[in-house]
């Protein structure tokens, strides 16, 4: 099958430009940006936005873009022939149109003005097909991600009217799903905090981790503030940590490795990681005193090892002993039911062969002989059962 889809392409003269037409580049700068541990949700609105307006911009007319919000871009029905740019208009990049021009111009050329029509069809009917599925997937229909760009400090700097309401928006969403634990004074005194931090502290710090940032601005000054926007910053924008993770396991794993040991493995992975690398992780006082007595740490988790397997088969075993007890009380309840059955239906066959004579009453008297005896050895067993029991109960006294 590849090598047919190499024999099509090699025979398509229109290749070199569908390949400088691979809109994947424009995806590179968003999906590297994103691979990150630190939290970066308040940026993802903006960010998601300027995407998806590139891609609209080279097929969808100007007018309709011009003042376009983020949910209308969402919304936004691509497939409609009066949004729609004409086809010379379609922006395929400056590469593409370098090829095709060069194509024309070529005497040989089998290209002309209806393949390269053709060609800027397809280009459009990518660029739908691309939008279209980001639509359907795109966080932006949600309000609460477009509204936690009110942390963003360049935000906070250019705009902070709107900051605020979007602030506002977010405190009635935690009141709605019962985040906030003082209730509606709560959101109000966070909303005051967030009013007061614009007017005063709100600067523009692109340099700055955000977290770094607000904690050291809100932590002490506005608590109540910054408990809610921690909840916000600890919103999963990925799953690139958890893939990462499972990568660390795949490195560290080996034959026989018990679950304690892989999560302490995965601990130092992590903190060299934390640390910048094995070089960078600081030699610090604790850490030289866990080293100096790791062997005879080992040694004493051995021996809680031992007394606690010793501890286990000194459970396991007494809970047998506790079974075999209860079995043997009730095979003596059965016995005893039993016995004094057998003892009423030999009594009872006895009197009526006193009302009987001959034969009927000699069969009356062999058949309660015969419950008499079986009732002996029925209260013979129980006598053992009896026995076994005291045995039993005297032995799980003694047990530890």
């Amino acid at each position: 099958m590849a090598i047919g889809m190499a024999q099509v392409a090699r025979n398509d003269p229109l290749i070199m430009a569908k390949l400088h037409m691979a809109v994947s580049r424009i995806f590179t700068t968003l999906l590297t940006k994103y691979q990150r541990d630190e939290p970066v949700m308040p940026f993802i609105s903006k960010d998601l936005a300027i995407l998806m307006k590139s891609l609209l911009k080279r097929f969808i007319k100007a007018e309709i873009l011009n003042d376009i919000t983020a949910l209308q871009m969402v919304k936004l029905d691509t497939t409609a022939k009066e949004a729609r740019a004409h086809l010379k208009d379609v922006d395929i990049g400056l590469g593409a149109e370098v090829v095709l021009k060069e194509l024309q111009s070529s005497p040989n050329s089998r290209v002309g003005e209806l393949s390269v029509l053709a060609f800027r069809k397809d280009c459009m009917d990518c660029l739908t097909n691309i939008v279209k599925k980001m639509q359907d997937k795109n966080p932006l229909k949600y309000t609460i991600l477009r509204q936690m760009a009110c942390l963003d400090p360049t935000n906070m700097f250019s705009d902070r009217d709107l900051c605020y309401e979007r602030m506002k928006g977010v405190v009635q969403r935690f009141l709605h799903d019962h985040q906030l634990s003082g209730g509606i004074s709560a959101g109000d005194m966070i909303v005051q905090q967030f009013g007061h931090f614009l007017s005063l502290e709100a600067k523009d710090e692109s340099s700055s981790r955000l977290d770094v940032f607000l904690l050291g601005l809100l932590h002490q000054s506005y608590p109540e503030l910054w408990t809610s926007s921690r909840k916000l910053l600890l919103l999963s924008h990925g799953q690139a940590t958890v893939e990462r993770g499972f990568s660390v396991n795949k490195e560290i794993e080996a034959d026989n490795m018990k679950e304690d040991t892989v999560v302490a493995q995965r601990m130092i992975c992590d903190y060299v990681s934390v640390c910048g690398g094995v070089l960078k992780v600081p030699l610090t006082k604790e850490l030289l005193a866990a080293a100096a007595s790791a062997r005879s740490q080992y040694r004493l988790h051995l021996d809680q090892e031992k007394r606690k397997h010793a501890s286990n088969a000194q459970r396991e075993k007494r809970k047998v002993a506790e079974d075999h007890l209860e079995q043997l009380k009730k095979k003596k309840m059965i016995l005893i039911e039993v016995a004094n059955s057998l003892e009423k239906d030999a009594d009872k066959l006895a009197e009526q062969a006193e009302g009987q004579s001959g034969t009927l009453m000699a069969q009356l008297i062999t058949k309660s002989n015969i419950l008499k005896k079986r009732c002996k050895e029925k209260i013979t067993v129980l006598k053992e059962v009896e026995k076994a029991l005291e045995d039993k109960s005297a032995e799980l006294r003694h047990m530890p």
